[in-house]
């Protein structure tokens, strides 16, 4: 994609595009390779939508509605906006309006298909397996699920579950769709949910986290779940329905808050965002799953002070990292080498305090 197609289209976004308080519901954009985040605020709600060159540098294209309302500041979670397994459907949560938003994107669009009762209190967290969506809302202490058909999203009977712990931080499905699991924060634990065949989740386990803080999470395709902790660590773990037994329990990272968590796309290597140290730590996965720091220090890449990197996502192409600078209110990007080593594309965007979560075709 040339800079110049890149700006003509951003000029047609733009033009169509409002401000996120206002009810148009649909802007241009070329979008089959993009990175989107969350507005958050709480005048009203929007999806901040970057198109990806193919140096893995970003263009803001503009901010489309989600027609519910943000909190204006930090969840405290990882996953508040997903894309579907195909890329087509995006999903946003609304804090508050308890509510969440589903947008069709197609490589020339973003619309706003529909936005539905998140069936809870304050959703902060969100995932997306198939024809199923489960949300963790934080306020009422609850996960709940969806099925998704036909542009709608009708709520699964006998889906909702309660948590076992408190202060959560993140839902999500394990790669095959057969358990959902938790993190929580103030109990140290991460509670897993059986699916059955139906999808419905079935009552949780909870197992103790290996490092404090459980935080942001994600799965590599062997099911195995990589785990960031605040309090300074990350820890993997094997997860079925008896619950998640550690791998590699509390691996330092030497830099603080390691809140938000991803894993490449070929699960060779997991990147933690370190809010407290305005770093990123790269580590290495072996083939059974247990983690090592990349560099002994702890820092595969340095943002600065007073940057407070926040939420992370891989590009579906595997090559490229993006990290949301809360500090800057900036999107920075990274190309991911083959050994593990992340190479700085620069900055982006004029994002509103407040902004949240990370998504990336």
């Amino acid at each position: 994609m040339t800079t110049r197609k890149l700006a003509v289209l951003a000029a047609a976004f733009i033009a169509v595009a409002v401000p996120a308080a206002a009810s148009a519901s649909h802007a241009e954009a070329l979008l089959h390779d993009a990175v989107f985040t969350l507005t958050n605020a709480a005048s009203g709600n929007g999806v901040a939508t970057f198109a990806r060159n193919d140096d893995g540098t970003l263009t803001y294209v503009g901010t489309v509605p989600t027609g519910g309302l943000g909190t204006g500041a930090n969840l405290g979670s990882q996953g508040s906006i997903a894309l579907d397994n195909d890329g087509h459907t995006l999903f946003a949560v609304n804090a508050g309006s308890n509510s969440i938003s589903e947008f069709a994107v197609t490589d020339k669009s973003v619309q706003l298909v529909t936005t539905f009762p998140s069936n809870g209190i304050r959703p902060i967290s969100l995932t997306v397996q198939d024809h199923l969506l489960y949300v963790l809302n934080a306020g009422s202490s609850s996960i709940t699920g969806f099925v998704l058909h036909d542009n709608a999203a009708a709520p699964l009977a006998g889906s909702t579950q309660p948590l076992l712990g408190n202060n959560p931080a993140q839902v999500a499905f394990s790669p095959h769709g057969s358990q959902l699991v938790v993190t929580e924060k103030g109990t140290k634990t991460l509670d897993t949910y059986p699916v059955d065949s139906e999808g419905r989740a079935q009552a949780p386990i909870s197992s103790p986290s290996a490092g404090a803080t459980p935080f942001g999470f994600a799965f590599d395709n062997r099911g195995r779940a990589f785990v960031s902790e605040a309090a300074g660590s990350a820890s993997s773990y094997n997860v079925d329905d008896a619950g998640a037994q550690v791998i590699s329990g509390a691996v330092a990272t030497n830099q603080g808050a390691p809140c938000w968590l991803v894993v490449t796309r070929n699960g060779r290597y997991a990147y933690t965002a370190n809010a407290g140290s305005g770093s990123i730590s790269g580590f290495s996965i072996a083939n059974d799953g247990s983690l090592a720091l990349l560099a002994a220090s702890g820092v595969t890449a340095s943002l600065g002070a007073g940057s407070h990197p926040l939420d992370e996502a891989v590009s579906e192409n595997g090559r490229f990292l993006y990290v949301l600078v809360d500090g800057r209110h900036t999107i920075a990007g990274y190309g991911i080498g083959e050994d593990g080593s992340l190479s700085p594309l620069g900055e982006v965007g004029a994002l509103p305090a407040g902004a949240v979560g990370l998504a990336s075709s």
